[in-house]
């Protein structure tokens, strides 16, 4: 039995440490009698080792890349831009597959509950076009702050893209009034018309899952999914 752990949330506030709950989750899923799991874009990669049984862990690098190499913008116009610097990594392997250029938002914690946006390390932002790339939007505090900071730099255009589309809380107001052209979303989670924005686009992750369960079945790699243009 391969059960599809989609993602495991975690309070921005705790970026770092790894959510206990996940191990109860982990625990649950066993005991309903799972002996293999395939997760996709885990909050933190460590709730891997939660699991008493193997876990598979793709990535949606290559669905959310594709989307916008189709787009044919110049390379040279891109620039990747890390919305935090938690998400370096990920950002850098999305900009090496777009061979794009690669910037960072420098984000300072004011207190326990506010976070702000102060500088951008890298780039150069002014005229470029902007691309941010997150593993899940939950009330999209975060990637809105970067998005309006990213708009001050001068970007002609910026775009997102994210795995989990949580959207609660405020978020899907945030994002319509947020400097943003386009907002690529995967249907790991399914998304409710009320959440539907005209400059949304929901990518299917269907072929990817199916690509990886069929390999699992035929002792194959998975890793090998993902040699190129991982952002994993």
């Amino acid at each position: 039995m391969i059960p599809y752990f989609g993602y495991a949330r975690q309070d921005r506030k705790d970026e770092g440490r790894v959510p206990i709950t996940a191990k109860l989750v982990a625990n649950i899923i066993t005991r309903a009698g799972a002996d293999r799991v395939l997760a996709m874009d885990l909050h933190a990669a460590q709730i891997q080792g939660f699991f008493d049984v193997p876990v598979d862990h793709i990535y949606a690098a290559p669905v959310l890349n594709e989307s916008f190499l189709r787009r044919g913008l110049s390379s040279d116009r891109v620039v990747v831009v890390s919305p935090d610097e938690g998400s370096i990594k990920r950002a850098v392997g999305h900009a090496k597959r777009l061979n794009a250029a690669i910037a960072i938002v420098d984000k300072r914690r004011t207190s326990a509950t506010e976070v702000r946006q102060s500088t951008i390390i890298g780039g150069p932002i002014e005229g470029k076009v902007a691309v941010m790339f997150d593993d899940m939007i939950s009330t999209a505090g975060s990637i809105c702050g970067a998005a309006q900071l990213v708009k001050k730099a001068g970007a002609e255009e910026i775009h997102i893209a994210c795995t989990h589309g949580v959207l609660c809380g405020p978020a899907i107001e945030r994002l319509r009034a947020a400097p943003i052209d386009s907002i690529a979303i995967t249907n790991s989670i399914p998304l409710p018309p009320e959440k539907m924005l005209p400059n949304m686009h929901v990518l299917s992750v269907a072929p990817l899952l199916a690509e990886a369960i069929k390999r699992i079945h035929h002792d194959q790699s998975i890793s090998a999914m993902f040699r190129e243009g991982s952002s994993g």
